[in-house]
């Protein structure tokens, strides 16, 4: 290994063998994986089954079901469920506890995930007033967003001034002047008529639409002609319709959905049926939570700011120049490969992308949980990435170095997250 990487680094347990086979989330074709072995150290737990690829065209059978779990999971679990069950729950401890996921036998990553994104309170007496306040907030988002213009207007009409009365019987037939309102009609121009909102809405709407039917084609409970398909996609378009609504500023942004997606599946297989009832308001207020830490990444305005993308993506550069400053060199200076070319896709959907989905459930159970903070530990796990392929991308020219990391190979989520762990300390500045 040559000037600029450190010490630790010069084992070979932190790179992978070069290997021309590359994985995409939504490939044509089924690829190889390019696992690195495991360290010396044991490393964290496994992580929950990877989901299966269905040939092209097709689909799942079915959705995986619970892992089965080792004994030191077993017993982690265990203690991760006196935690929750405590009256006032220590969230630092659980965050120690989950930090390398979550061995999710019991069903309990739905009540966790909710109480690391602080929708729960860790007390344990305020959770049925919390949740019935939040669900019937929700609902009243739902009816006053989602109610479509002649709805709207009818209501405004209901609670209008009694109409003039018709003048004469000649006049009986004829729309009166006095029925349409606040200039509520299909055709106002009004800045503030409902109609003209509603028409400038809709392209938002169907890019919402057109992004929900590609959400996770892979499987069945996305994606689909059966009812629950069809239910949950209906779902995902509420919320992100909602959402969009609540927030002028930013609205929709492409790829909202596939940040959305875990949090909605998590929550609507919550063993607790009540939940699981409710899982749109649940959802909907842990999206809104997430993406009060990142936002900044989706809006447009901000890219070029201290807080937007190009700066996130900026530090993640600066992260890998601090410990591997070699691979930084070879790939941003020799190879000229920028950063934003792979970065922003892995930062915006917080990996959601490069990883099969139940792989994704463990490295959010790291993000959600470490207590750096999410941003942070994305983009230790985002730096880690990099460092597995090494050898690949020090061999690589620009071509396959673009390739390899916009098609990121199947990897060992526990060593890729104690790999991340391994690059704690200050963020550069």
């Amino acid at each position: 290994m040559g000037k600029g990487a450190p010490e630790w680094l010069n084992s070979s347990l932190w790179s992978s063998k070069p290997n021309q086979d590359h994985l995409s989330l939504y490939p044509p074709e089924t690829l190889k994986p390019d696992s690195p072995p495991r360290p010396p150290t044991p490393p964290p737990p496994p992580s929950p089954p990877k989901a299966e690829f269905a040939p092209s065209g097709a689909s799942l059978s079915a959705d995986p079901g619970p892992p089965r779990l080792s004994p030191e999971e077993i017993s982690r679990q265990s203690q991760i469920v006196s935690e929750l069950s405590k009256k006032i729950i220590n969230v630092g401890e659980l965050r120690r506890l989950v930090c390398q996921g979550i061995p999710d036998g019991a069903r309990i990553r739905p009540t966790i995930w909710k109480v690391l994104l602080h929708y729960l309170p860790n007390d344990h007496a305020l959770w049925a007033l919390e949740l019935e306040k939040k669900r019937s907030q929700y609902q009243s988002f739902k009816e006053e967003f989602l109610q479509n213009p002649t709805e709207i207007t009818r209501r405004m009409d209901e609670s209008a001034p009694a109409k003039y009365e018709e003048l004469n019987t000649e006049a009986r037939g004829l729309l009166q002047r006095s029925e349409i309102i606040h200039g509520e009609h299909p055709l106002s121009l009004g800045s503030t008529s409902v109609w003209n909102q509603f028409f400038q809405e809709a392209e938002i709407m169907e890019q919402i639409d057109r992004d929900v039917k590609r959400t996770h084609p892979e499987m069945q409970f996305f994606s689909g002609d059966s009812y629950h398909a069809k239910s949950n996609q209906e779902s995902l378009r509420r919320m992100l319709s909602v959402f969009a609504k609540l927030n002028p500023g930013i609205r929709y942004v492409q790829g909202m959905n596939e940040v959305l997606a875990p949090l909605f599946y998590v929550f609507r297989n919550d063993p607790e049926d009540i939940n699981a009832g409710h899982v749109e308001a649940d959802t909907f207020f842990c999206f809104v939570e997430l993406m009060g830490v990142f936002r900044d990444n989706f809006c447009k305005q901000l890219d070029n700011s201290v807080v937007g993308i190009r700066s996130t993506i900026s530090k993640l550069s600066q992260l890998l120049k601090k410990h591997d400053e070699e691979l930084w060199r070879h790939l941003e200076v020799t190879t000229k490969v920028d950063p934003q070319f792979y970065a922003f896709r892995w930062i915006t959907l917080l990996l959601t992308q490069e990883f099969e989905f139940f792989d994704c459930l463990n490295i959010w159970d790291t993000i959600l949980s470490d207590p750096e903070g999410p941003q942070e530990t994305l983009l230790r796990i985002c730096c880690a990435m990099l460092i597995l392929v090494r050898r690949r991308l020090l061999a690589g020219d620009f071509t396959a170095n673009l390739k390899l990391l916009q098609h990121y190979p199947v990897t060992n989520i526990g060593h890729l997250l104690y790999v991340a762990n391994k690059l704690r300390g200050p963020m550069p500045d």
